[in-house]
């Protein structure tokens, strides 16, 4: 485990105690499953940008061409 010197504003480390409070959790353990939410988020996006990059256009078209043209279920229609 790796130790982290962090800076916080002090109104944002008042939310924070009093989060990891209402939580029942030590602030060490929310900032690291805020961090631990956040990253998934962000290496999702750098994974799509990868994709589509690498992805052919018209390969893509072709594959949407097989999609059959229906009209949305009930539940589905807006």
């Amino acid at each position: 485990m790796s130790t982290l010197s962090l800076r916080l504003p002090d109104s944002l480390h008042e939310q924070v105690k009093v989060l990891a409070k209402q939580d029942g959790i030590s602030i060490n353990q929310f900032i690291s499953s805020a961090v631990a939410e956040k990253m998934p988020a962000l290496m999702t996006e750098e994974y799509l940008r990868a994709r589509a990059k690498a992805d052919n256009e018209r390969e893509f078209y072709n594959a949407l061409s097989k999609v059959p043209s229906t009209d949305p279920s009930g539940q589905d229609a807006l």
